[in-house]
């Protein structure tokens, strides 16, 4: 496994992808809604890594409630794998707690699935399979 992306909440995106592209010097790849999952997501690339910034599409969503009245606060990390479903039925015999036991749609053509955090020291990590034409998230 390597690092996908780190996911950052986000109060205001357009004050975030600022920081982030200007101040900072990081370069735009995706900006897509995901429904499903209620929020805008944008994916700034950093040399081979990607910061995704995750603003919520309702004030009353989980992810906001999540941010509380924090402007941003870390969300997740994401780890990519070559097999979402083996490396979950993998983790699920070792006795890892998972959010979803399926892969689904997630961000950048992406397939995802969530691990629970009393399963992984308090922190929610993603597991992420890139389309098959792509190994790279840019």
């Amino acid at each position: 496994m390597q690092i996908d992306h780190v996911a950052i909440v986000v109060k205001d995106l357009d004050a975030a992808v600022r920081l982030y592209t200007q101040t900072l010097g990081f370069r735009e790849v995706y900006r897509e809604v995901v429904y499903d999952q209620g929020v805008e997501a944008v994916g700034l690339a950093a040399g081979e890594s990607i910061v995704e910034l995750l603003r919520p599409l309702s004030e009353t969503s989980p992810i906001a409630k999540y941010r509380g009245e924090a402007e941003t606060r870390l969300h997740h990390t994401a780890y990519r794998v070559g097999d979402l479903q083996a490396k979950l039925d993998e983790l699920k015999a070792r006795g890892v707690r998972l959010i979803d036991e399926r892969p689904r749609q997630g961000a950048h053509g992406n397939l995802i699935a969530f691990l629970h955090p009393k399963s992984t020291g308090g922190v929610l990590i993603e597991l992420c399979q890139p389309p098959q034409a792509s190994t790279t998230p840019f």
